[in-house]
């Protein structure tokens, strides 16, 4: 029996060029972070029903700024918290990181932000300029209670002024949409 000659067609090139520069590691993550914003166009984050949203006990995030400065952080007491567990090396988190500038731009005076990230200080200070990213970016120095506690990165949370988990979301998401702001804007009037 001979073996038939098999064309590449136009579609198993282009699946083969792809693969190909998943495959490199100077084009893997530009790619995977475009992914991850066409992903994004079509989840917003959601508020998390009464039933299952979880109280933490109010608590000091004891953390570390960019450069070196140890602080506490208040959270669940008194103001809507928004926290962000995230790398410089993950491209969901690179994906998601405009729409939280966005948010924070809006919403930094009432809404009390936190990017943890365990980095090198360095490596975030120069990705944050890269990026032209003004973000209060910490390293946590303390284990999270439980319910803040998550093996995925990115894992963001939104915390009501009582300490009750209201959104908390893993993966890229639009965190610039409407749904979020509309969330947001009752939290802080409440």
């Amino acid at each position: 029996m001979g073996m038939k000659k098999r064309k590449l067609s136009i579609s198993d090139g282009v699946l083969l060029v792809f693969i190909l520069l998943l495959v490199i590691p100077q084009t893997r993550k530009p790619i995977q972070v475009a992914l991850n914003s066409v992903k994004m166009q079509f989840f917003s984050p959601s508020k998390i029903s009464e039933e299952n949203q979880t109280v933490i006990e109010s608590f000091n995030y004891r953390v570390e700024t960019l450069n070196g400065e140890n602080i506490s952080l208040e959270i669940g007491r008194g103001r809507v918290t928004f926290i962000g567990y995230w790398a410089t090396w993950c491209p969901p988190c690179i994906a998601e990181m405009p729409s939280i500038q966005k948010l924070y731009d809006d919403y930094g005076d009432s809404v009390n932000f936190l990017l943890l990230t365990n980095e090198e200080p360095e490596v975030v200070k120069r990705f944050l300029e890269k990026k032209k990213f003004i973000l209060p970016v910490y390293i946590p120095r303390m284990q999270a209670p439980e319910a803040l506690y998550d093996r995925n990165i990115p894992t963001n949370f939104v915390i009501d002024k009582t300490g009750k988990i209201v959104v908390k979301e893993t993966g890229s998401t639009d965190w610039n949409a409407k749904k979020i702001r509309a969330i947001l804007e009752t939290l802080i009037a409440s």
